[in-house]
Order: structure tokens, then sequence, then C-alpha cells
């Protein structure tokens, strides 16, 4: 069924920033993917950006997951990025746009024949982050072209809405580290929130808020698991990419 596009209101451009409140221009849907997903143009008095936005309404309905809940997984995933102070999700938000209510991620500019498979051992510290946050977000979808490199040669990871699950069930292309102690560095930063389950607060508390209460058992189990074992997991069967 086609989206019901909605009224654009407009805002005070004084009270906001360009993502969270300028007004979309344009609007065009992409051919990739199995959910409506629009590259949009926003824009706020002078200025101008370009995003990502992916409405609740264009979601289609998964077995597995809860319906119309991924734009809050993909907003979840960008929060749980920033309690760790991982740089590596695109800013998102969760707003209004043409076609209702929905995620809207500040858009990468990228060589889109740079992916995963083309990354040199130089992008390997970058790859192990998204690989330790993959671990603990549960994520069901990291393929080849959700990872970016932006025209500063720094990786980014994209699509993140199939995260957060109860069941483990992760699903990737990086395998390259399988055995290896996961950085120190990431370690502590994992540490650092396991207290927090019992009174969470601030950014940390809106992440928890937009998760099943079994999805927030589940989170707080994979990051004791990823303490206790301290090293990236392998697949038998599985090659490198080198």
């Amino acid at each position: 069924m086609p989206l019901q596009r909605t009224f654009q209101v407009a805002v005070d451009p004084s009270k906001a920033d360009l993502l969270s409140h300028g007004e979309f221009q344009t609007c065009e849907l992409t051919p990739l993917g199995s959910n409506y997903t629009f590259v949009a143009s926003l824009q706020l008095g002078n200025d101008t950006c370009k995003a990502i936005y992916k409405p609740r309404d264009g979601e289609v309905p998964l077995w597995d997951f809860p319906r119309g809940t991924l734009y809050k997984r993909e907003y979840g995933a960008y929060l749980l990025s920033r309690v760790l102070e991982w740089d590596f999700i695109p800013r998102t938000i969760i707003r209004e746009g043409p076609y209702g209510i929905g995620s809207v991620q500040q858009y990468v500019e990228h060589d889109p024949r740079l992916n995963y498979y083309t990354l040199s051992d130089g992008d390997a510290e970058g790859l192990r982050m998204m690989c330790c946050f993959d671990l603990v977000a549960n994520n069901t979808d990291r393929k080849a072209n959700h990872v970016l490199v932006d025209d500063r040669g720094k990786l980014w990871g994209i699509d993140q809405g199939l995260t957060f699950h109860s069941d483990t069930k992760i699903r990737t292309v990086i395998w390259d580290f399988g055995g290896e102690p996961i950085p120190d560095t990431y370690l502590d930063s994992l540490s650092g929130l396991v207290g927090q389950f019992i009174n969470p607060a601030g950014t940390f508390r809106e992440l928890l808020e937009l998760l099943l209460p079994e999805e927030v058992i589940a989170l707080q189990k994979r990051i004791q698991w990823v303490l206790s074992e301290r090293a990236f997991p392998g697949l038998p069967g599985r090659r490198r990419r080198h």
C-alpha cells in the first residue's frame, strides 16, 4: 500500500537545528532495501543538508520483530553509540516527516564503490569497534554495504534497525577478528554501563525506554557475556576478507 504523505509543519528556526527541524524540500525513494527508505533534502533558513528518512509506516512487517519498531531501533543504536562514545553511527533522531514519524539520519557523503570488502588493513580498528558494537546491540543485518567510508576516510556504520532482539541472532560479514582479544578501551566502555541498569539516567535511560523489558534484560546479559569472554567470537568455515 502506498504511503500517505502528511502536511509538513513549519517551525521556528531560532529554536531548532537543521536535522531536527529543517523542512523537507525533497524526498526521493531509494530502490534498495525492503523497507521504504528516502534520501531527503532538509532546509532551515539558508542552511541545507541531506538525510536518510525511514518512516515507521514504510516498514515491512517481520515475523521476529515487533511491528513498527525498526525506526526506534535505528535511533536506539545511535543512542548506544553515544553512551559508549563510539563515534561511527551518523547522528540519528526520531521526528515527523512527509510520510509520518520515523528515523532521520545524517547522510554520509561517500563513494558507493567502497564497502567492507574494499577496506584495507588500516581500517581494522574502526571495524573492531563496529564488530564489538554489533555483538552488544545484537545486530542481525551487518551487510558489506552497511559499512561506509566518507570523504575523509572515516568508517561509518548505517542501517542498524534490526537490533536489540531478545534472542541472540547476530548476522554480520565482519569475521576478521575471531579469537582475537577485544581491546581494553572497548571493554572499559562496556564496564561503565553495567551499574547503570539499576538506575539509568540521561541518554542510557532514553535507550532502555525504547526497548521491551525482555530486550533490556538481554542487552544486559550480552554486555556481561562480552566482558566475560573478552575476545571476538569466530565462526567455523568463515574466511576473513584477506
